[in-house]
């Protein structure tokens, strides 16, 4: 077995005295006053050596501008071959690089975009491309005829998880509040096939979930049959006002019988009135 042995490069003198030259070639790039002081070298190769800069531009802290120097075997002269600002310990990095595909989330698609399914999705599964004419049309289309791919068992339950724990499943706070299921409701439209069971569509313009799959356990205040409560009257207590009269006008009956008996002032004719005083002597 034979070993291969690799040679570690000398720094070249001339490379690592080329500071000035270095310095120079960052300036040329680099804004007034934004090269700052020497921070060392790293020897790349056989007369190849990299000079360290700081940077002193604010909005690239923690970033060093590095210039690499080379001199070609048996000339005196160093030459400068590139100069890049490179980021250091500390230099704030934009995050990772993701691909358009990964980062692409649900809603994000608009007016003329394309997004293609890729070939190994596993959400998908070939179609059936041909068949009888005595087949039932109507149940070829549904297990895939005509399509090159239909939706997987995978792909299935991808979407009944996400339907059932969205806004339109069972668990939201406007299903709690309202009056009765989706099942029940006449403008709710069971889905076709097996996912019937569980979803459908809400066909009621004034519902918040018009045109939407909703589960059969989801409802809201647009039910069909919901009814408004009429509300329940309470009869108040009478209230009885015991520190106070009203004046009354009396019954007739009890008047003319009133008027009929003398008063405590008034003497009855005929009637001798023993505090009156007759005169002496004759009249």
């Amino acid at each position: 077995m034979s070993r291969t042995r690799t040679r570690t490069p000398v720094a070249d003198p001339a490379c690592v005295d080329a500071v000035d030259l270095a310095r120079k070639a960052a300036e040329e790039i680099a804004r007034p006053g934004e090269v700052g002081e020497h921070l060392g070298f790293d020897v790349e190769g056989d007369r190849v050596i990299t000079h360290y800069f700081a940077c002193l531009d604010r909005a690239y802290r923690g970033w060093r501008w590095a210039v690499t120097v080379a001199r070609a075997a048996r000339a005196r002269h160093v030459t400068v071959s590139e100069t890049v600002l490179l980021p250091g310990e500390g230099a704030l990095l934009p995050p990772t690089w993701v691909p358009w595909s990964e980062r692409l989330r649900p809603g994000d698609l608009g007016v003329g975009d394309i997004l293609p399914a890729p070939a190994d999705d596993d959400r998908l599964v070939p179609g059936y491309t041909s068949a009888d004419d005595e087949c039932d049309h109507q149940m070829i289309w549904e297990l895939g005829l005509g399509r090159a791919r239909v939706l997987s068992a995978h792909g299935r339950d991808l979407a009944v998880r996400r339907w059932y724990g969205g806004d339109h499943g069972p668990h939201t706070p406007i299903a709690y509040a309202a009056p009765a299921q989706c099942s029940t409701c006449g403008f709710y439209w069971p889905l076709a096939g097996s996912l019937g069971h569980m979803f459908g569509v809400c066909a009621n313009e004034y519902a918040p979930d018009d045109g939407r799959v909703v589960s059969a356990d989801h409802g809201c205040g647009a039910h069909s049959e919901a009814a408004v409560p009429s509300p329940a009257t309470e009869t108040a207590p009478p209230i009885l006002d015991d520190m106070g009269y009203d004046l009354m006008d009396e019954p007739d009956e009890l008047r003319a019988g009133e008027e009929g008996k003398p008063g405590e002032d008034e003497v009855p004719p005929g009637s001798v009135d023993e505090t009156a005083s007759e005169p002496f002597g004759h009249s």
